[in-house]
């Protein structure tokens, strides 16, 4: 087997990996593995083949990391985000709330921690889930 063969099933082993984790990083990983491929198809020393690998599978996994912060957050954060957690919006009833804002619900058949995050005091009765972080459903005035 010649070194571009190998290079190339590097690249489909990294895409693969991709398809099962999800990860995007692992596709600029996978292009420097295709650049390998290519300065081998080119005749090029395996050390060059190496170097140029890295190069290219570096500078594109900078460029996404440089991307992604510059982006930001355009959606909502998953955790008050009503497309990915269908709990947002639900009413849940809070029959009595503790000094810090808290309290303990019934909710989907199961105890759940809540927390107040409305505007002004907590008070009993029915209230509108805003978020869930973790497993205490944050929740507003209905």
């Amino acid at each position: 087997m010649n070194d571009a063969t190998t290079w190339w099933l590097l690249a489909g082993v990294l895409v693969a990996a991709e398809l099962a984790t999800g990860s995007f990083y692992l596709l600029m990983l996978a292009l420097g593995a295709m650049v390998g491929a290519l300065s081998a198809h080119l005749g090029l020393g395996l050390t060059w083949q190496i170097v140029l690998a890295a190069i290219a599978g570096s500078i594109g996994t900078f460029a996404w990391y440089r991307y992604r912060r510059m982006k930001g957050n355009d959606s909502p954060a998953i955790e008050s985000n009503r497309d990915v957690n269908l709990d947002i919006g639900e009413t849940v009833r809070v029959e009595a709330w503790d000094g810090a804002g808290q309290a303990q619900v019934s909710y989907r058949g199961a105890h759940w921690s809540a927390r107040f995050t409305g505007a002004g005091e907590p008070a009993p009765g029915l209230h509108r889930i805003v978020a869930l972080r973790g497993n205490t459903l944050e929740l507003d005035h209905n």
